[in-house]
């Protein structure tokens, strides 16, 4: 597999990263894993505007989503070519509410559905093309899902946004690559049930015996080397901070 980060910072764009999105591959198949703010700008340099097979969303705040409202005028009003197939989007019950609310002025209220083929996703197990993926609910006040997509033989543990949880530790046993949500500062924020910082990505990724520690969604306001110290505190693996356009082999 490979995944290449399009965007990463937490809760709003930073001058160095769009919000979440991650862009797995694995024979020829593209699946676009979240599409906060600036994603979609971010994600042309790397394929082209029509050339994903699916997406997935991990909840339906505005850093994981939003530029899918974007996305449907890309596919609405394709000026060559004609109107796309409707593109396969998993996301929680109401995904396709929650982006004609956003977008507001649509051509009538089921034009969403002509160009995404909107798909609910439920704890459990499916395929999206070559990948397998585990879905659980995780620690966040609307309903989010932590992802554990397999293919090959490996493995990637996405947590999505979420507190400490034992779903993420159930999700990431024995992972390859675990992308792991860093947040916030340890005995800085302490708001339950919200998100991690860097000791608790570590601690998580220590019980699960991940390979490899990448956090991610860290906002521009929490200092990354302080949550990378922290991890590696810890974890005795392999800590690193994920930063936009850098790609890995899973």
């Amino acid at each position: 597999m490979k995944l290449t980060v399009v965007g990463c910072s937490g809760s709003f764009p930073s001058t160095e990263s769009a919000c979440s999105s991650y862009l797995l591959e694995a024979d020829g198949f593209r699946l676009l894993i979240d599409m906060g703010n600036g994603a979609l700008g971010e994600m042309q340099r790397h394929i082209g505007l029509y050339d994903l097979d699916a997406i997935l969303l991990s909840h339906l705040h505005a850093d994981h989503c939003i530029d899918l409202c974007g996305y449907f005028v890309v596919r609405y009003y394709r000026p060559d070519g004609g109107r796309c197939t409707p593109l396969p989007v998993y996301g929680p019950a109401g995904t396709e509410r929650r982006l004609t609310a956003a977008h507001d002025d649509l051509p009538h209220d089921g034009a969403m559905s002509e160009v995404f083929d909107f798909r609910t996703l439920a704890p459990g197990t499916l395929d999206i093309g070559p990948f397998t993926i585990r879905t659980e609910r995780v620690s966040h006040p609307v309903e989010a899902f932590g992802f554990r997509i397999e293919h090959g033989g490996r493995s990637l543990t996405y947590s999505g946004d979420t507190g400490p949880c034992e779903a993420l530790d159930t999700l990431a046993a024995g992972t390859d690559f675990f992308l792991c949500e860093a947040s916030f500062t340890h005995g800085k924020e302490d708001i339950p049930n919200l998100h991690l910082n860097g000791r608790e990505a570590g601690e998580h990724a220590r019980r699960a015996g991940a390979g490899r520690l990448v956090l991610t969604h860290i906002p521009p306001w929490t200092d990354p080397d302080i949550n990378i110290r922290d991890a590696q505190k810890v974890y005795d693996g392999s800590v690193e901070v994920a930063k936009a356009g850098a790609t890995y082999e899973v």
